[in-house]
């Protein structure tokens, strides 16, 4: 729940998002600078995404791609009627 509201903030989304990193990173048994290093995403970014939640939307892509995460982000945000998705199916 938002700190004013009852929907979610992007804060708040950007707040989770950024401990499912850390957890999924513990999960894998890496550091940050492991992340770092298999993301392209310097120490520094990735440090100041887990602690402050603040991270260019890129390096959150290359974050999610060393995680294997990255085919979740290519399904937000898509049109209700996708053609893409009616192409595939038929």
């Amino acid at each position: 729940m938002g700190r004013y509201s009852v929907k979610k903030l992007p804060y708040d989304i950007l707040t989770s998002t950024a401990k499912n990193v850390a957890a999924l990173r513990k999960e894998l048994g890496w550091t940050q600078q492991d992340l770092a290093n298999k993301s392209g995403v310097s120490y520094g970014s990735i440090k100041r995404f887990e602690r402050l939640n603040k991270i260019s939307f890129e390096s959150l892509l290359k974050i999610a791609e060393a995680l294997n995460r990255l085919d979740e982000f290519e399904k937000l945000l898509l049109p209700k009627n996708d053609q893409r998705l009616k192409e595939l199916f038929k």
